[in-house]
């Protein structure tokens, strides 16, 4: 009996006798389906790594018969360290410079108030649960969103003054060695930064390496301004107000040199992004403590929430106005200033 071949395959064996002929041989395409795993396809190369180099979701893929070509998904490349993208930063408008002080303010009563609402070494574990889910949320994103960078500008306040009173409150090291120790970290980030990638400019922060090191600059400044706050208030018995009032006139220094004197911009803005932790800090402390320590006696917790509702209402603010965003048209890089 002789076999019928067709495309699709051998047929049943037919019933009538017929002289034996040579079965044709069936193809390679017709001896495997089309979409059968063991279909040989060939990928251009180049394809490939055109669609891997343009991020695209999928790259087309050709049968060796040459029939047939599908599109297959293709995987997105990991963020680099180095990979340009969004801005992940602020505009430095008002609203950066009264958001940032308040959440100095908060982050000097919140840490306090939680030390001694719950045991301390409880406290700052939390705390730094907290700061690392925050500071895991901003790194992840691609673009700046304002709940989440100020969520983790808030809990690096919050952290940076628990790292800083652990010295002095565990370890008994004075504010003076603190401070110091503080302000070398804070310089060996700054050194290391510039060395890396020859800018400090906060509107240079358009890939993670860079982010990296802005946040370690960040929660440096935090922890050298708590230090820094308290030794003027409490080793050299300044007193809170009068700390406050004495970092709010260094501030000004850095202000009016940059907008009258042409001082550069990245040191003006570090100049008076350090000392707006001690301000805050002091001017917390002012508030909450009582009165024989020399403050007004609100407690901590009250100045805590005093400080929080205007923080959520001006984020708040700027979510749904963008604000502090400048849009750019579409396909235009993100500026990379070496200097400012």
């Amino acid at each position: 009996m002789g076999t019928k071949w067709t495309r699709a395959g051998p047929s049943a064996p037919t019933s009538t006798m017929s002289t034996p002929r040579a079965a044709a041989v069936p193809s390679r395409a017709e001896r495997q389906p089309r979409d059968s795993p063991a279909a040989t396809m060939m990928v251009s190369a180049s394809t490939l790594s055109t669609a891997l180099a343009r991020k695209t979701a999928t790259a087309r893929v050709m049968s060796l018969d040459g029939c047939t070509d599908w599109r297959v998904p293709v995987v997105s490349k990991p963020m680099r360290w180095t990979e340009r993208g969004m801005k992940r930063v602020p505009e430095i408008t008002v609203f950066f410079w009264v958001i940032k002080a308040l959440t100095t303010a908060m982050g000097e009563a919140t840490s306090d108030f939680s030390v001694k609402a719950v045991d301390p070494v409880v406290a700052v574990g939390l705390g730094g649960i907290a700061f690392v889910v925050a500071l895991g949320l901003q790194l992840s994103a691609r673009r700046y969103s304002a709940p989440r960078y100020w969520f983790a500008v808030v809990m690096v306040a919050v952290f940076g003054t628990m790292c800083a009173d652990v010295l002095h409150v565990r370890f008994g090291v004075p504010y003076s060695v603190s401070s110091t120790l503080f302000a070398f970290i804070l310089a060996a980030v700054f050194i290391s930064w510039y060395a890396v990638e020859h800018t400090l400019s906060i509107h240079s922060v358009v890939t993670l390496r860079r982010e990296l090191f802005y946040w370690a600059a960040v929660l440096s400044t935090f922890a050298m301004g708590t230090a820094l706050g308290d030794m003027t208030a409490v080793t050299l018995h300044i007193g809170y107000l009068s700390s406050g009032l004495l970092f709010a006139a260094v501030i000004a220094v850095p202000a009016f040199g940059y907008a009258f004197a042409g001082l550069n911009e990245v040191l003006a803005f570090w100049s008076a992004y350090v000392m707006t932790r001690p301000l805050g800090a002091s001017l917390a402390d002012w508030l909450g403590l009582p009165r024989v320590s020399g403050g007004l006696g609100w407690g901590r917790g009250r100045v805590s929430i005093l400080f929080t509702v205007p923080i959520v209402l001006l984020v708040g603010y700027l979510t749904v106005t963008r604000a502090d965003v400048v849009e750019r048209a579409e396909g235009e890089g993100a500026p990379d200033p070496a200097t400012g």
